[in-house]
């Protein structure tokens, strides 16, 4: 009789200590953290090239970068060069120099698991030192017999500046370890732009065509490489 409620003892205490490994096992499945890093990305915009490429009045570089300061926030820059020769009725012009863009992106993307992509919105501040030029132009008064004539002689001023404001959205997709594609859209509106003398600034570095109305749209394709710090 002793024998059997022992043996029934030893087998109610080895189900609970198996029950116990189950449920700690268990646990320490549902409590796996998966970790991401911080640090910093940097890459260049591809569509930059290529648009030089295909249209022999444009030629620049920008590059971009951005920080992880959180789980959704990252600080954000882009900053480059351009030159681009417009072409009108009566005019064809020519501006050129630098720009930078300052501002931080929003991730507004859930991501699954240890996965690191991005639909982002952002804003930006920008700032362009540049110089424009009037190449020639041709004044509005020509007749059938006698036509306007073209004035070639260049026109340059040095040391303008253009200030603006953007929004952006756009999508960062980890293709490979640490390595991301990128797409984005901008909507930029002009804070404040130097004209040259007697002739308004078509185009700004950074900012793209002007518009009469002071807006203009943007986009890019960028590759990059993320340097982790940290994994959070």
């Amino acid at each position: 009789m002793y024998k059997y409620i022992i043996s029934i003892c030893l087998l109610f205490v080895c189900a609970i200590g198996y029950s116990q490994k189950k449920e700690n096992s268990q646990t320490k499945k549902d409590s796996i953290t998966y970790k991401t890093g911080y640090g910093l990305r940097l890459g260049v915009d591809i569509s930059r090239p290529v648009l030089a490429i295909v249209d022999k009045s444009y030629s620049g570089l920008e590059l971009v970068g951005d920080y992880r300061i959180s789980k959704k926030w990252y600080i954000a820059t882009e900053l480059g060069y351009e030159e681009e020769k417009t072409f009108e009725d009566f005019t064809t012009s020519t501006s050129k120099g630098s720009f930078i863009r300052l501002g931080a992106n929003f991730n507004a993307y859930q991501n699954w698991l240890d996965m690191n992509n991005e639909i982002y919105i952002g804003m930006r501040y920008g700032f362009a030192l540049f110089d424009h030029t009037l190449n020639s132009y041709k004044t509005n008064v020509g007749t059938p017999y006698f036509p306007s004539n073209t004035a070639q002689t260049p026109l340059t001023e040095t040391g303008l500046t253009a200030h603006w404001t953007e929004f952006q959205l756009g999508i960062k997709v980890e293709t490979f370890k640490n390595l991301f594609l990128s797409a984005g859209f901008s909507y930029k509106i002009m804070l404040s732009l130097d004209d040259q003398k007697n002739f308004k600034t078509l185009y700004a570095p950074g900012f793209n065509r002007v518009f009469e109305s002071n807006t203009g749209f943007g986009f890019n394709y960028t590759i990059s490489y993320l340097i982790p710090f940290v994994n959070k």
